[in-house]
């Protein structure tokens, strides 16, 4: 936020396109941007749609590329069209300067700088606009150290953003019931990742007092914790090569799952006050610094070896409801324990 005052001092003209380092827009990019702007005074932004430069790199930025692509194509398209508060993701898009001064500026008492002024600048009245056909492709991260610190980030920034505006988004008297309960539903999606975790811990127990997990669950797992419909859904949209795409879908669950507890600890530093610096995201095959792979990386190994107990324990017990979930876990935590371990050695090297 800091970075961005800053520059809008020095830059000059009405319209401001802000694009983070590691984007590529093509040449065309305000040519079929601004119009939108020039017809509508009340438009306040233009969000474009990200696309991705290193997706066929990895499983772990190929799986990437399918959760930004159902965000983009699905819930930015949905909640554009429908006017659920929509948002600016902090790249590949064009503001109004006056629709920025207008809402406030931007503030850094926040992670999430984007989603700040851009849920400031629809309580003001402004409306945005989603450039589906517009794309501007990016860098995905390439480490599993990188991407724990951006999802973290995104995490806590959507938290602060929550607290700060729950109460004006909910007594907001020109948007729909539909449109607030969206808003604040979107800002609390991170939260999920605690209700994961809460759901495993909890099966251990349950377990021991003999409770008899329906088989129906491993279904509902996966319903609820995969949004496969969706993820198949904007790769069918977006690419014609999505039946070869989608065979990373198991890659980004176990990502899901194994961010789970940087995420939660992220929401729990946001709704308990706590403050943390911008850290940005590593990008490209050689970076400048690196992460260390902290006292989270010990939380996953440990939540890896108790799924595994409750792996156990369900298998022996023949409790078949209780099996897929800890073995999400396993291999969930496992592999971003293992990971964040061995790129955290490496970076100590």
């Amino acid at each position: 936020a800091g970075a961005l005052a800053a520059g809008l001092e020095q830059a000059g003209g009405e319209f401001v396109a802000i694009f983070d380092a590691d984007f590529v827009p093509a040449p065309s990019f305000l040519r079929r941007t601004i119009p939108f702007l020039l017809a509508d005074p009340r438009l306040g932004a233009v969000q474009a749609r990200w696309g991705h430069l290193n997706a066929a790199d990895s499983s772990l930025t190929s799986a990437q590329a399918i959760a930004l692509d159902k965000h983009f194509a699905v819930e930015q398209l949905v909640r554009h069209r429908a006017d659920c508060f929509p948002k600016f993701n902090g790249s590949a898009g064009v503001w109004r300067r006056a629709c920025i001064a207008d809402a406030g500026g931007w503030q850094a008492d926040t992670l999430c700088e984007d989603l700040c002024l851009s849920t400031r600048a629809v309580l003001a009245g402004w409306r945005f606009h989603f450039a589906n056909d517009v794309v501007a492709p990016a860098e995905l991260p390439t480490t599993i150290l990188a991407y724990k610190n951006q999802q973290a980030r995104w995490a806590m920034g959507a938290t602060q953003c929550l607290t700060k505006y729950a109460a004006p988004i909910w007594r907001a008297p020109d948007h729909s019931l539909l449109a607030r309960l969206y808003a604040l539903l979107s800002m609390s999606a991170y939260s999920t990742h605690l209700l994961l975790l809460l759901l495993l811990l909890v099966q251990f127990p349950l377990l021991l007092s003999h409770y008899r997990f329906s088989p129906w669950m491993i279904a509902f797992s996966v319903t609820g914790l995969g949004q496969p419909i969706l993820f198949v859904l904007a790769q069918q949209v977006l690419h014609r090569d999505w039946r070869r795409r989608v065979r990373h879908l198991p890659a980004l669950l176990l990502l899901a799952v194994g961010t789970a507890p940087s995420n939660g600890w992220a929401v729990l530093r946001a709704l308990f006050g706590r403050r943390s610096p911008f850290l940005r995201t590593p990008k490209g095959a050689r970076h400048s610094y690196h992460l260390n792979a902290g006292r989270m990386v010990w939380v996953e190994a440990a939540l890896a070896l108790y799924s595994a107990a409750v792996l156990l324990l369900a298998v022996t017990t023949g409790n078949t409801g209780a099996v897929f979930l800890p073995l999400l876990g396993l291999l969930g935590f496992g592999y971003v324990a293992a990971q964040a371990w061995r790129e955290g050695r490496a970076a100590t090297r």
